[in-house]
């Protein structure tokens, strides 16, 4: 998260600024789970017990020391329908086994929260730039990290598109990774690619099956905390 001060102030306030004093990461991370009325509670709990599950892994946890820092920031993020609330995780700073237990925890005993509705991609990537830019971490890259098992639907009423979360999250510098469920849709993994990833070296991972997701997740964490450079975002 950076914060920029009108250039007036440069002239006027003491040099140190409120983006100083924010705790400088390799990675800040948003973790957004689908929790749409698709997804049943227990498919909810084998997205949420495979986050866990990869955090707990030694590969993921190298992954993580190889930074420069040794440390990332990551948040949980459950959404569903365009207007619908959605609910986040508080920030949780990773940097070795402890802190990487202490968040697992925290995201397998979350709760849905009445998370319900249609698949209001776009409005859940704008929630999760909003919640990336305004935070006690300043990161080196900032990453959305979707997972779903549909496409966006059509709003009941006037919302943000997923066009219009999209531009928000690139205006911020912002890259956005999918990871596609294909359930439901045998193709969705095209749509993540050509509609919903952002950034230069975006990527989808894909899971047949709600069961394949532990493995997709665990392969995608490992990926995007490395920042291994797969050509394909827009």
């Amino acid at each position: 998260m950076r914060c920029w001060l009108p250039l007036l102030f440069l002239f006027i306030l003491p040099a140190r600024a409120e983006a100083q004093e924010a705790l400088p990461v390799d990675l800040e991370l948003v973790l957004a789970v689908d929790a749409s009325g698709s997804v049943d509670n227990t498919e909810l709990r084998l997205q949420l017990v495979g986050i866990a599950t990869a955090f707990r892994s030694p590969e993921v946890l190298a992954a993580i020391a190889e930074g420069p820092y040794g440390r990332i920031a990551v948040a949980l993020v459950l959404w569903a329908g365009h207007n619908n609330p959605k609910v986040i995780s508080p920030w949780s700073l990773v940097l070795d086994q402890v802190s990487a237990e202490a968040f697992a925890r925290t995201v397998e005993g979350f709760p849905r929260g009445g998370v319900d509705g249609a698949t209001g991609i776009g409005k859940a990537i704008f929630f999760s730039a909003r919640a990336l830019t305004d935070n006690a971490y300043d990161g080196e890259r900032m990453v959305i990290d979707i997972s779903g098992d549909g496409r966006e639907n059509p709003p009941d009423d006037w919302t943000l598109m997923l066009s219009d979360g999209r531009a928000f999250a690139r205006s911020r510098g912002i890259t956005v990774n999918g990871l596609a469920i294909l359930t439901d849709d045998a193709t969705l993994d095209d749509y993540y690619r050509y509609d919903v990833i952002l950034g230069f070296g975006a990527f989808v991972e894909v899971a047949r099956t709600y069961d394949d997701f532990a493995e997709a997740i665990h392969r995608k964490l490992v990926r995007e905390i490395r920042k291994t450079l797969v050509i394909g975002g827009r």
